[in-house]
């Protein structure tokens, strides 16, 4: 089932938009402004990354990746990761199973990224 649902605002330059929502999977469409960072948090799902445009570095648990378009990170469940932009990037994000706190309209409580400045 594809979610047309408009644009959620994370936090300040970290955007995201549902565009397949199934049963056990979610796959997100999550643009990212150069120099904004998703700071080091874990969840329960796996998530796999594609960057579609620019360049992003993951803090994945003790090891640092940069991927850049067409490159796939893959993020096991609950190790703890991080991501910056160095540059304007369009990722999509799947996850297994679905994030239920990403269908409601309302961002995640940010406290679970840590602290935002």
């Amino acid at each position: 089932m594809v979610n047309e649902t408009g644009w959620v605002t994370m936090f300040e330059g970290v955007r995201r938009r549902i565009v397949a929502d199934g049963e056990h999977l979610m796959q997100i469409l999550v643009e990212v402004r150069q120099g904004s960072v998703v700071v080091r948090h874990q969840h329960v799902h796996e998530q796999v990354s594609f960057v579609h445009a620019g360049r992003l570095r993951f803090d994945l648990g003790d090891r640092i990746i940069e991927a850049g378009p067409g490159e796939t990170v893959f993020i096991p469940s609950n190790v703890p990761h991080a991501v910056t932009a160095l540059e304007d990037s369009v990722a999509i994000d799947t996850f297994s199973p679905p994030r239920a706190d990403f269908r409601s309209a309302t961002p995640p409580d940010p406290s679970i990224y840590g602290r935002h400045t």
